[in-house]
């Protein structure tokens, strides 16, 4: 039974310390839409997704209103474009990026996740056509977002694909140059991606989805920092435990928000993500959780070990509060969507290379970072590489979510607005890569890969 205190307590949490619920987000299976004709191809992909989703903003607002707990955003992810587009006799996939935008914006969503390929070991001609199509695709589109998988444990890391995607990313850049390469806000290459992930820009509908689910994506970096407030001075044992008992109510909302939405659509419910996803508000922020342990900054020596601890007690609290918990679930550390974050790279306290290392400990990996515009492709290919690389060997998600601005150097900023915020431009290293990103091939999977 809930107790008159814990009602109290999670009022307080809404109210005065950012909890929400970041995002309800119905995944829908679009495998069925496959045709050799791209037009009836898109016409079955509007359909469906018009049909599924008809509900699920109003659905959202209801939950919303009745039950006082903030859902700020209703998203949608789909299958991997790539498969459905495959059969397709057509160079161009751009207008499936098209119809994805028309349907988005016909359901009222505010992203919808799945222009995606998964090229871990090699390309289907359809990959091809639509990795080379992204640049256009997200010029032209509001609310498609785009991932590409480019390594796996079990695979290794396909460097062709590493090379293509830091052209790719370029290109990208350029076509919405007007908006600071905003369109690289909307494109993640991961390792180790995940099927149920219902944040983007890297949601999409994985291959062992049921046909249409709802993943639940909850908040609260704010509340942590509140509650570990009262534990200034005392060990690390008592931190963990404060945060795994935050972590378990933060889930528990989530949990009944998730039921709720699946009751009412008559849509299984698939997982609760519960990542602690920050925003540019004051007061909403993994960093200002760091600092509060005892660093004077995050990026600091022993930024890396208060990240770890946050983590893992995060996912330790969070696992018991849910029936499903998945997606990727602990902490992300967005530059750009991160007052804290954002305040350390614009003093120079907070590197790449030491971002770098926090995403050994963290659930995602480089995101949200904007680099001048002039860094060359195969930089942020090698940028990707080291990502992949330690997603790869520690059996991890990684991810890298990197915006060159044009025309934009170290110490200006871009940006974004609303929940994308503003990015310090950050330094890269100024030695080049070519050489190694030129190789190609792949990197093969290591040695504990070797599992069965």
């Amino acid at each position: 039974m809930i107790t008159s205190g814990e009602i109290l307590q999670t009022i307080e949490m809404i109210d005065q310390q950012h909890l929400d619920i970041r995002t309800i987000t119905m995944g829908i299976s679009l495998r069925d839409c496959a045709h050799p004709d791209i037009g009836v191809c898109c016409g079955r992909i509007y359909d469906k997704i018009t049909k599924c989703a008809e509900k699920l903003v109003v659905t959202g607002e209801q939950i919303e209103k009745e039950f006082g707990i903030p859902i700020v955003n209703k998203r949608i992810s789909v299958t991997p474009i790539a498969l459905v587009a495959d059969s397709c006799e057509t160079e161009d996939y751009v207008p499936i990026a098209s119809v994805l935008d028309k349907a988005a914006k016909a359901v009222g969503v505010n992203f919808l996740g799945g222009y995606t390929a998964l090229v871990h070991k090699g390309f289907t001609k359809g990959d091809l056509r639509l990795i080379r199509s992204i640049p256009e695709a997200l010029s032209l589109t509001e609310r498609v977002c785009s991932s590409v998988n480019v390594a796996t444990t079990r695979a290794g890391i396909n460097m062709d694909a590493v090379a293509e995607m830091g052209r790719i990313i370029k290109e990208t850049a350029m076509l919405t140059a007007t908006d600071g390469g905003l369109g690289c806000a909307k494109l993640v290459v991961f390792a180790n991606a995940v099927e149920d992930n219902p944040f983007m820009a890297g949601a999409f509908h994985g291959e062992g989805e049921p046909e249409c689910v709802i993943n639940v994506g909850v908040s609260g970096p704010g509340v942590v920092h509140h509650a570990i407030s009262a534990c200034r001075g005392l060990p690390f044992d008592d931190v963990a435990e404060t945060i795994k008992k935050t972590a378990f109510r933060i889930t528990r909302m989530g949990q009944l928000v998730a039921q709720e939405a699946s009751k009412r659509l008559g849509v299984p419910f698939g997982v609760v993500d519960l990542s602690l996803a920050p925003t540019p508000e004051i007061g909403d922020s993994v960093a200002d959780i760091l600092e509060e342990m005892g660093l004077e900054s995050v990026g600091t020596h022993g930024t890396t070990a208060a990240l770890a601890l946050l983590n893992d007690a995060v996912k330790k609290g969070g696992v018991m509060a849910s029936s499903h918990v998945g997606g990727l679930s602990g902490a992300f550390i967005p530059v750009s969507e991160d007052a804290g974050m954002i305040r350390a790279a614009e003093r120079g306290l907070l590197s790449l290379e030491k971002l770098e290392a926090m995403t050994c400990v963290c659930s995602v990996g480089l995101d949200m970072i904007a680099v001048p515009g002039d860094t060359s492709a195969e930089t942020i290919s090698a940028i990707i590489a080291d990502e992949a690389a330690i997603g790869v060997v520690n059996n991890k998600t990684t991810a890298v979510r990197i915006i060159p601005v044009p025309g934009k150097g170290v110490g200006e900023s871009v940006d974004f607005g609303g929940l994308l915020g503003k990015a310090p431009i950050m330094p890269v290293h100024p030695s080049s890569s070519a050489g190694f990103i030129s190789r190609g091939g792949r990197i093969p999977a290591p040695l504990n890969s070797l599992k069965n």
